[in-house]
């Protein structure tokens, strides 16, 4: 029972670090989906109420910062809203449009496209925001890779 229940863990913390770069998958319900295999195979009890504390405070980090470093990506670039909204569409149908590079090539393109149909800005403008739109995104990968780390080391820690 043992390796089952940490096979389940393991997969579960690996399927949460491919929600990285398929946004589709939420990440940290993955993740706090392997403590509670944990708590069920084991015990409850071996997970301090700190631990929870600071998971779920994780958790709200991590849900905001995909948030933030869309928005921060494409506003530092000269996006608009529209270019905001047109990178997280972009972003969500991406991967399914164009398989492995949608997930960049979508946000890029949404925020392009956005820009150019809403705000009806020039090309030039348009491209600066797609990039801030990549930018955000893979900044976002970086943050949401170290959160999600942490995360792991903490329950390891906290066991």
């Amino acid at each position: 029972m043992e390796i089952i229940a940490w096979t389940l863990i393991v997969v579960l913390f690996i399927v949460a670090f491919i929600g990285l770069v398929y946004p589709i998958i939420p990440s940290a319900l993955f993740i706090l989906g392997g403590f509670v295999v944990y708590g069920l195979f084991y015990s409850f009890s071996d997970l301090p109420w700190w631990f929870w504390l600071i998971e779920v405070l994780f958790v709200a980090l991590l849900f905001g910062a995909d948030t933030i470093s869309n928005l921060v990506g494409v506003k530092r670039f000269g996006g608009s809203k529209a270019g905001i909204w047109g990178s997280t569409i972009g972003l969500l149908i991406g991967p399914f449009v164009i398989p492995f590079a949608g997930i960049l090539v979508g946000p890029f393109l949404g925020a392009v496209a956005a820009e150019l149909l809403v705000t009806k800005t020039t090309w030039q403008q348009a491209l600066k925001a797609g990039v801030g739109s990549l930018v955000g995104f893979l900044t976002s990968i970086v943050t949401k890779g170290i959160l999600q780390a942490l995360m792991i080391i903490l329950f390891f820690f906290a066991i």
